[in-house]
């Protein structure tokens, strides 16, 4: 039987773990990709690789490791999503620390490129679909106090997807690169920043008025809706907001 499979980052929670579960529950195979533990493992189709993605420099021999449990030649398509991301620090910028800085933009925005590299590379010798899907933010459009670290993450992202997807523009077989602003999302990460001191972090009270307001899309209706990007067909490159979809 000819499978999708599915690389994805972050499986352990939040969107990662709903869309990976979505996507077992129709019979795909998922290769999710997490520092911490998944309740997927009961699902025959799920392989878990626990991984810091902090850790760039192992990535191009986890790919190497993902690839090999894959027969390419008995696929209709594989997809990568890069959906893990970390929104700490969440602060003025000299109050950051260098090492906080840095772990943030290696799992936020070095690792994905990263991973899309070693992707591409990978898998460049088969013609079946080839996606990949970059979980990005209206941060990454809309600069915020508090959130520079973050925002410049998501924007560093969206400007990769677009150089990526004028690359794959100019091949015969292009891979089908997008990133995806959700929207505002009922998720941990969204949990964490509404909690925090509002004195401390000004944004706090944009999200707890979010919440309250019941402007946040829950991880199912936003998965649904990424079970559709993935069948639709977009340019290579294109941001694609979750209203526009």
């Amino acid at each position: 039987m000819r499978r999708n499979h599915f690389i994805i980052t972050g499986t352990s929670r939040g969107i990662g773990e709903q869309l990976a579960k979505m996507l077992l529950e129709q019979d795909h195979k998922v290769h999710g990709i997490s520092r911490g533990d998944s309740s997927l493992t009961e699902f025959q189709n799920y392989t878990h690789i626990h991984y810091d993605l902090s850790d760039t420099s192992g990535i191009e021999n986890l790919m190497d490791t993902v690839f090999n449990q894959i027969d390419l030649h008995h696929a209709d398509m594989i997809c990568l999503v890069n959906n893990a991301a970390m929104a700490e620090p969440l602060k003025p910028i000299e109050q950051c620390t260098l090492g906080e800085i840095n772990k943030n933009l290696q799992i936020s925005l070095i690792a994905p490129m990263m991973l899309t590299s070693c992707f591409i590379n990978l898998s460049e010798n088969v013609r079946i679909r080839r996606k990949i899907i970059n979980i990005s933010s209206g941060s990454g459009s809309y600069p915020a106090p508090d959130m520079s670290v973050y925002c410049t993450a998501k924007a560093g992202l969206n400007m990769f997807s677009q150089c990526v997807g004028l690359e794959q523009a100019r091949g015969q077989f292009p891979v089908e690169i997008i990133a995806v602003d959700p929207g505002m999302v009922d998720t941990e990460m969204q949990m964490h920043a509404r909690e925090k001191n509002a004195q401390e972090f000004e944004m706090a009270k944009y999200f707890k008025h979010a919440h309250q307001t019941g402007q946040l899309l829950s991880t199912e209706a936003l998965c649904r809706h990424l079970l559709n990007m993935i069948e639709k067909t977009f340019e290579p490159g294109k941001l694609v907001k979750y209203k526009d979809a």
